[in-house]
């Protein structure tokens, strides 16, 4: 395990890591924390404000298809500017960060497995829950992408996660359905123009929610949103479309943490 502040980001991520300000008395520091998954060495990233001096709420944050990168980083050092513990867990495994269509392979081995993609995300889970700094009363997940996906399959293991959030994540109706599950409340944020979430893949999903009427869920559609419309430095980066879907991720968690 290292600690110490948290090392550069690239120019664009270090831009839209800018608009949310160190808060007067902060220092946010940094741990890489390796742990393991059924043999599977994983190295996770965690961001908090080292002055904060109780146990505080938490979220977890699970990549996109490229792995533990700069894009969860980002995010793990936003929430920890606002007060979180903020972890973000590694899916893959100690150096597994693809790249091109290996990143795409590289999800296809989850997709396919959902129940090994549940445990890898249980695994991040019980990391942060025991972590000294963290109230494990007071839990959230969250997921961008392939992420997004990972984060929608944990709630569905009934996870004791005040909220789950999936930005952009693919959404996966279960013809067989686990949706009476799910404890969290759900927040879903999706791209009006994502060719991977088309509206019939968000009205299949919305109805097997129907089907469960305990469950707290809201779907958020974006105009002209493509996929991964919050990765900075991409041509799919739409910054209207991220600042909202940031602005629903705080109010989110104001309420879910009350």
């Amino acid at each position: 395990m290292t600690f110490d502040s948290p090392s550069p980001l690239s120019p664009a991520h270090e831009a839209l890591l800018a608009q949310v300000p160190i808060r007067d008395h902060t220092v946010i520091e940094a741990e890489t924390i390796l742990y393991e998954h059924e043999g599977v060495a994983l190295e996770g990233y965690l961001a908090r404000d080292a002055q904060a001096d109780e146990r505080r709420p938490a979220v977890l944050l699970l990549h996109d298809w490229h792995g533990v990168g700069d894009t969860v980083k980002m995010r793990a050092q936003m929430l920890a500017r606002l007060g979180y513990v903020a972890f973000a867990a590694d899916l893959y495994g100690v150096g597994v960060r693809p790249q091109g269509e290996a990143a795409s392979e590289e999800a296809g081995k989850y997709y396919r497995d959902l129940a090994l993609l549940r445990t890898r995300v249980a695994a991040g889970f019980t990391v942060l829950q025991q972590h000294p700094t963290v109230d494990p009363a007071r839990l959230a997940v969250i997921g961008y992408c392939f992420g997004g996906t990972a984060a929608i399959e944990f709630a569905r293991t009934g996870a004791p996660a005040r909220g789950v959030v999936s930005f952009h994540g693919g959404l996966i109706a279960h013809e067989s359905s686990d949706a009476a599950a799910i404890a969290a409340s759900l927040l879903v944020l999706t791209g009006g123009d994502d060719p991977v979430v088309p509206p019939e893949a968000v009205v299949a999903f919305e109805n097997e929610l129907r089907g469960a009427p305990h469950v707290d869920w809201q779907v958020t559609t974006y105009s002209g949103a493509p996929h991964a419309f919050t990765i900075p430095g991409s041509d799919r980066y739409r910054p209207t479309a991220d600042a909202r879907s940031w602005r629903a991720l705080v109010c989110f968690l104001d309420e879910v943490f009350a």
